[in-house]
């Protein structure tokens, strides 16, 4: 490497930073911006606040590491604070007094990825930590820092560089840790193994990211094994690059340990071991805990294991203990089937919208034979040399119209194929889609695709659980499973739940179509509270969907309820720009003035996120405020009757809109809303703050 990946430039010691992560993390990211490692320390710092959000990066022994990639990071770098007054980072046992702000570039390249997981791997280590805490200059942090990422080469015959080398070995994909029985054990983790050959135990750890908590876990998991005397190997998949076991670890193996906050990549590798499932920060956590349980599970012939046909999903199977509950895992394969079907609304959505705006609504109208539409019917038989009567533009906008309404068709058997997936892995996926293309053939629409796609998962479930003889097995997931799967799957639906679901279909369009006045407008207020309170999450997801199936079905009241999301979704990131930038800046940071001033662009192209930074930091008076504003508009909208055409883009789509004016007019009001609550609350906040040092007894106030 030609420059140090952390320099005494960017060492901070015994620094008040703040007291919340959003100062500390700021903080870092303008030493890191003096120091010529970033381009837009605020990008930076609001990509790792975006992490932050999504979860804590507390670890415990007083310690943090927020991070993040941005394209504004010139290389992998380091930033690193040793607090004079704590900061609460998530922690299950309290506040951070040292943070390194991890920083990589987008699409950072693999020898970076090693050394900043390096790091991750040696703040494991408590000898590491105290050190740190002990340091008295810049340099003899980057010295120590230095040593961890870069260990000494094999052999070193000095005490500090065997220690430094057993931390970070510089094989950081795949580990392995043989303790024998006579290894020294903690009373308060699980005995060893009694029998002459000690029992394995293989685990996977893989994060988000990939840079960080994927090999602290690794690490944790590794030396809790070293204190219960057990074999033990582990393959973290992470940015560094992995390298998976080989199949005698595998067969070796005694049990297995899932502890991954993404889908397990060559799961079906493991078939037939003892399981047991967490995220990432529990291996961190308790380490000595889950080898216990993985012991455990390893002699309980009753114990939960990896089916045949899992692949790289999250998979299912989970010990009562260590694993997801049958709540966590629902809502998990919803999750998983609304991501992969949202890149179908969106390219389809907008595709659409498009094709409106060059050839205008009538397209959507069906041909005079009423087996397609006039879109579709001239895409067909029209050609650049046998133009419409419409010219080019009919003809451009035709086709963008057909392509978009496949892309659209698609929704329902995207969404209960994935649905499946998440639940029964790759061989799910067939049975999923044919039980989403029932539902839509009998009408189902949206409903039948959620309720078939679970369906279709558990009965796939239920077929790779099936004991069939060896010679079968291997066929399981390529013919058996997708053949019986998407037989029972798509009979149950023809003849038992596809008609009531379509009955529950058609009644709910028709309540929607009905709803006017009043009740309209409780509906625009639900959706637009449902789309300010997570700000991108499960809530705002939901009433996003919500809509977007909604364009599939067409009618006056889901182009409404489409409107009603996109305004309400837009509200946040600008009442905070409107708030920050414009009304009172001096209630706000420097930092959150500079998140402002991007989220003018964030809201107007409908990305709530712009407004997380603002929410992570003081969610109890953000989010209210926002969900004010977000609710008046939503009201606004159904009462003046606006409709959307378009599933996304914001001020960019007012073409697909029938009345962009009054979309305006309930985004003003619902933006200056929510930013007017928000001044006041934070007014209100500073004012009683005020009025409690002003009523302090004078000798009781510090000299």
């Amino acid at each position: 490497m030609s420059e140090q990946i952390i320099t005494a430039a960017t060492v901070n010691l015994d620094v008040d930073a703040g007291d919340d992560p959003s100062a500390v993390i700021n903080h870092l990211a303008e030493n890191l911006g003096e120091a010529g490692r970033t381009s837009d320390p605020a990008d930076l710092a609001r990509a790792a606040l975006a992490r932050e959000a999504k979860s804590a990066t507390g670890l415990p022994g007083g310690i943090a590491i927020p991070h993040a990639r941005a394209v504004s990071v010139s290389q992998a770098s380091l930033a690193m604070a040793r607090l004079s007054k704590k900061v609460d980072f998530g922690a299950p046992d309290g506040p951070a007094d040292i943070v390194f702000l991890i920083a990589a570039p987008e699409g950072g390249a693999s020898e970076h990825m090693k050394l900043l997981s390096s790091l991750a791997r040696a703040l494991v280590r408590p000898d590491f930590v105290a050190s740190l805490r002990a340091a008295r200059t810049d340099d003899e942090i980057v010295d120590l820092v230095d040593g961890a990422i870069n260990p000494p080469a094999a052999g070193s015959s000095t005490t500090a560089a065997a220690s430094t080398e057993k931390a970070a070995p510089q094989k950081v994909a795949t580990d392995t840790v043989t303790t024998q029985k006579t290894a020294p054990v903690d009373s308060s983790t699980p005995a060893a193994p009694t029998s002459d050959k000690p029992m394995s135990i293989v685990a996977i750890t893989a994060c988000p990211t990939g840079i960080a908590h994927t090999y602290m876990a690794a690490d944790a998991l590794k030396y809790a094994a070293e204190r219960a005397g057990v074999d033990f190997h582990v393959e973290p998949q992470g940015s560094s690059g992995t390298t998976p076991f080989t199949p005698d670890v595998i067969a070796g193996a005694d049990a297995v340990i899932f502890a991954t906050d993404v889908g397990v990549k060559g799961k079906s590798r493991f078939h037939g071991k003892p399981v047991i499932e967490s995220g990432v920060k529990r291996a961190i956590n308790e380490p000595d805990a889950m080898i216990a349980e993985a012991l455990a599970v390893a002699k309980n012939p009753h114990a939960a294991v990896v089916r045949a046909g899992d692949g790289d999903s999250a998979g299912a199977a989970a010990t009562e203990k260590g694993g997801l509950s049958l709540g966590k895992q629902v809502q998990q394969a919803l999750m998983t089937g609304v991501s992969y079907m949202i890149p179908f609304v969106a390219a389809g959505g907008l595709l659409i919208a498009l094709g409106f705006l060059l050839a205008g609504y009538q397209i959507a109208n069906k041909n005079i034979d009423k087996t397609m539409s006039d879109g579709a019917y001239i895409a067909l038989h029209n050609t650049l040399w046998n133009l419409p009567a419409g010219g080019l533009g009919t003809y451009l906008g035709a086709v963008s119209f057909a392509i978009g309404s496949l892309a659209m068709s698609m929704l329902v058997p995207a969404l209960a194929g994935y649905i499946s997936f998440a639940i029964a892995d790759r061989p799910g996926i067939a049975p999923g889609f044919v039980a989403g293309l029932v539902s839509v053939a009998v009408g189902a629409s949206f409903i039948g695709g959620l309720i078939g796609g679970l369906a279709a998962g558990v009965v796939c479930l239920a077929i790779s659980r099936l004991p069939l003889p060896q010679w079968a097995r291997g066929l399981m997931p390529v013919v058996i499973i997708p053949l019986f799967g998407s037989l029972v799957i798509g009979a149950v639906m023809f003849m038992f739940l596809g008609r009531p679901l379509a009955w529950l279909t058609t009644e709910m369009n028709n309540g929607l179509s009905s709803m006017t006045g009043g009740s309209a407008i409780i509906l625009g207020i639900v959706l637009g509270l449902m789309m300010c309170f997570d700000l991108g999450g499960p809530v705002n997801k939901a009433a996003y969907l919500f809509a977007t199936t909604g364009l599939a079905v067409g009618g006056s009241a889901q182009l409404e309820i489409m409107a009603a999301v996109m305004c309400a979704g837009m509200v946040p990131p600008l009442a905070m720009a409107l708030a920050s930038t414009v009304l009172r800046p001096q209630l706000f940071t420097e930092p959150e003035r500079e998140n402002g001033k991007a989220a003018w662009l964030l809201g107007a192209s409908f990305i709530s996120e712009g407004a997380i930074p603002f929410a992570a930091t003081d969610p109890l008076r953000v989010i209210p405020s926002m969900m004010a504003g977000g609710a008046l508009s939503g009201a606004l909208i159904m009462a003046l009757g606006v409709e959307l055409r378009a599933p996304h883009g914001g001020v960019f789509v007012f073409f697909a809109m029938n009345a962009w004016w009054w979309f305006l007019v309930a985004l003003a009001a619902g933006t200056v809303l929510s930013a007017l609550c928000v001044i006041a609350a934070k007014q209100w906040g500073r004012n009683r703050d005020r009025t409690a040092v002003a009523t302090t007894p004078r000798e009781a106030v510090p000299a």
